[in-house]
């Protein structure tokens, strides 16, 4: 039989190309295609390597399409394939190997290459772009022997390979030859702004400054700049720019420039072969974002299906920057000009910026810090250069009434072919077709489904709004969502029923609630762990197997398999006395460093597995759970007893709340920091219990945080004693132990169910305040050390450090 289907192959395996199959596909069946990429991987989403880098996500993570959606779509697919030239005479491909492969229709998606400087010394080992998944495991295994990076290009992607190597542990710097981070995307204001926040997070910075050489002998060893000044650098990440992968065009007599040259419909001047992505140029434009290279292979899928289109007509573009803990969004113009109004809102405290630009009363532009919720509406108004109105602008300001009105209808006035999930080309028709014809009810149904919110999860927001919008007054009962994949039961029903079933252990939870994976996961098995502990502290057997590595050791794994030991130091205070034996056990045990820890204490690094249990018990002092989901520290200033603005004893009252409240498992780590006065020198602010002391007493904060979602804390409430203190921290514990979803730091617990329920539950109802205390007394006398347990239990101390390698759960 004749294969009637015309010959499509794809030049290139990333997102351009195989996102313009997949809209193909979707269109029609009449092609029959073949792939060619040059890496060893499937397609897999390159904006997402910072992720991969930082550690918060795998290579795997990060695959958009398997091998086996190539073999289920009967696509052909070539790895490690390079191709040299287009014949188009013949119609043929060939590859750098001798490969050689006919075609009808030819699409290039060959994307862009990192730009490296040409300068002496670019050559040396240790100096690499960032662009490829290789790239990012160069970095990941060299972060593992050297210790000193240099970042050249403060843009976006030069600050996503910045944090990341500082969450690999290396000592970063930024190189950069402008004033300002991210010029292109970024006015001055928001700049400064972003530059603190990073600085803030461990990020050095040389601003304006040109490097003129890379220099070392065998591996680079630095930098030098025009200024005759050097930097120290074992890593060089070049993040200056791009330049698009034209080398094909160019080797097949195409029309190129700066990219490969296209009309409208994508169609470069060789017959039949059409370009997309980064490799393009459009009216004189190269692309170097995700938003544009979708909106490119929507002209290239719809011409090639022969479905009626308007050509391609260009991009407004926006920038996201994708670093966790820094929300920062652009879009269209962002430098204001004497013809622009302004709208400008600047909150220092919160440490947010917008700014909205203005032409003719048209929006034309914006740009977002901190806080980047409204950046899909205003996405939208740049591009269709909206008029400005008392209700979009109540709307983006937060000035009206209903603001979450505004936002379903801000959805409801969507157009239907608006991209929503830029990483995945998803538009707003696609999510509300799936929720109608499959019956999709949740937003990870709608991630399944279309691909919308897997990968960046930045327009998770929106999605979540069509999904209301779509569903009306159903949404929230049809919303929920268990707490894992092994069940569609949320935390509350899993507690209540193990509260009235009389369930004692996880596999017993498993088998009565049923469960669809026997073993359950590594989400549900530790919150288990945690509920039947919460909820039976004197009858429940800890589940060791439940537990993370580090809980189940008692120490914090570090990346070369020795761990660290932090000692209790209450209220972070010590005697010389232990100071003497903490010397001298990391002088024995050759431990590699003593760090002074962000919570007043000294942590021991270094420590190998076999030897803990005989550094605990040499130490003889308790553990300070740095690495349980329990109380970690109780940060204070000096307080009263030394300072001189000091009105209480924050020493003191730091050390009575830790000696009292150490070892009480929560959902999630736990610090408490008292300050003697307003001057907040103990960081109350951002603790999950902060107390400032002042002339009538204390003020108690709760839900602050100083992590990748900071926030600053709420405050509770005053009162006169120490000994009213001490029980409204204690049931907020135990308020918090009870009602918080495993994980749930306080910060997201108080958004979540709102501060005057907690007000009302802890302070205003005494009576039920008392019960809380008494529940938090009783689970209390439970808890013990477990360093001394573990140094008197042989067995346990035997098959955890001498015979039993640990596996993450």
């Amino acid at each position: 039989m004749i294969n009637s289907k015309q010959k499509l192959v794809i030049i290139g395996n990333g997102m351009a190309g195989i996102n313009t199959v997949e809209q193909i596909l979707k269109l029609t069946d009449k092609y029959e295609i073949t792939v060619l990429g040059s890496e060893p991987h499937p397609n897999y989403n390159r904006i997402m390597l910072s992720y991969v880098l930082e550690g918060s996500k795998t290579i795997d993570d990060i695959i958009l399409n398997d091998l086996q959606w190539y073999a289920d779509q009967g696509i052909t697919l070539y790895t490690g394939k390079m191709v040299k030239s287009i014949d188009g005479e013949h119609k043929k491909i060939h590859t750098e190997d001798g490969l050689e492969i006919d075609y009808d229709v030819a699409l290039i998606a060959t994307g862009s290459q990192s730009f490296i400087l040409p300068i002496p010394g670019k050559e040396l080992p240790g100096v690499i772009g960032f662009r490829d998944i290789a790239d990012c495991s160069a970095m990941l295994e060299a972060a593992k022997t050297y210790k000193k990076a240099a970042v050249i290009g403060g843009g976006l992607l030069g600050l996503e390979a910045a944090k990341g190597l500082v969450n690999l542990g290396m000592d970063v710097t930024v190189v950069h030859l402008m004033e300002d981070l991210m010029e292109r995307q970024l006015d001055r204001e928001a700049s400064a702004m972003l530059k603190a926040e990073l600085e803030r997070q461990g990020i050095k910075f040389a601003m304006q400054m040109q490097t003129a050489e890379v220099y070392g002998q065998d591996r680079v060893q630095g930098l030098r700049f025009s200024d005759g000044s050097e930097l120290e650098a074992d890593l060089v990440v070049m993040a200056v720019g791009i330049k698009p992968n034209i080398q094909v065009a160019k080797e097949s007599g195409m029309e190129t420039n700066r990219g490969i040259v296209v009309d409208d419909f994508m169609r470069t001047s060789m017959p039949d072969v059409y370009a997309v992505g980064e490799c393009v140029e459009h009216r004189g434009i190269c692309y170097g974002l995700v938003a544009p290279l979708f909106e490119q292979g929507s002209v290239i899928a719809k011409h090639l299906a022969g479905v009626d289109t308007e050509g391609y007509a260009g991009s407004v573009v926006s920038t996201k920057l994708k670093i966790s803990g820094v929300d920062v969004f652009s879009a269209g113009e962002f430098i204001t000009q004497p013809e622009h109004t302004a709208i400008v809102a600047k909150d220092e405290w919160k440490r947010t910026y917008k700014k909205i630009l203005l032409r003719d009363n048209k929006i034309v532009g914006t740009v977002l810090f901190g806080d980047v919720s409204e950046s899909a509406s205003l996405q939208k108004y740049v591009r269709q250069q909206t008029e400005m109105t008392d209700e979009i602008y109540g709307q983006i300001m937060g000035t009206g009434c209903g603001n979450h009105g505004a936002k379903t209808s801000s959805v409801e006035t969507m157009a239907d072919d608006e991209i929503v999930c830029g990483c995945n080309g998803v538009t707003k028709k696609a999510i509300v077709e799936a929720i109608n014809e499959n019956g999709l009810t949740t937003v990870d149904e709608i991630k399944a489904c279309t691909g919308a919110t897997r990968s960046c999860g930045g327009c998770k927001p929106v999605v979540e709004q069509i999904l209301q919008y779509v569903l009306g007054d159903s949404f929230k009962t049809s919303a929920k969502q268990g707490i894992c994949g092994c069940t569609t039961l949320s935390r509350d029903e899993i507690v209540e029923a193990i509260k009235t079933k009389g369930l004692t252990t996880t596999r017993e939870v498993m088998n009565v609630l049923g469960w669809h994976n026997d073993e359950g996961c590594s989400k549900c098995r530790p919150a288990l762990n945690y509920y039947l502990g919460m909820i039976n502290p004197d009858t429940y057997e800890n589940e060791g197997d439940s537990r993370f590595v580090n809980e189940r050791l008692h120490a914090n794994i570090q990346k070369d398999g020795t761990f660290t030991v932090v000692p209790r130091m209450y209220g972070g205070v010590t005697t010389p006395e232990d100071l003497k034996k903490i010397a001298d056990v990391s002088l024995k045990y050759n431990v590699k460093v003593v760090k002074v820890t962000g919570g007043q204490r000294l942590d021991l690094i270094g420590v190998r597995k076999e030897d803990l249990p005989k550094v605990w018990e040499e130490l003889d002092m308790p553990s300070g759970y740095a690495y349980a989901k329990s109380l970690r520290t109780v940060k204070t200033c000096v307080g009263s007893q030394f300072c001189r603005f000091g009105t209480q004893d924050s020493m003191g009252m730091g050390e009575v709340l830790e000696r009292k409240f150490e070892r009480l498992d929560f959902p999630a780590k736990f610090k408490l920091a008292v300050n003697g006065c307003p001057r907040n020198c103990a960081e109350s602010c951002t603790k999950d219990i902060g107390i400032v002391g002042n002339d009538g007493g204390w003020e108690i904060f709760i839900g602050g945080n100083g992590g990748i979602k900071a926030r600053l804390a709420d405050s509770l409430c005053k009162v006169k004693t120490d000994a009213e203190l001490i029980d409204i921290v204690g049931a907020v514990m135990q308020f918090y132990r009870e009602t918080g979803q495993y994980l749930e730091r306080t910060s997201e617990w108080v958004e979540r169910i709102g501060l005057e329920e907690v007000q009302k539950a802890v302070v205003n109802d005494t009576a039920n305040r008392q019960a809380l205390v008494e529940r938090v007394e009783f689970a209390l006398q439970q808890v013990e050390d477990p360093w001394k347990k573990i140094i008197h239990d042989e067995d346990t101390r035997k098959n955890l450090f001498e015979a039993v390698t640990p596996s993450i759960v």
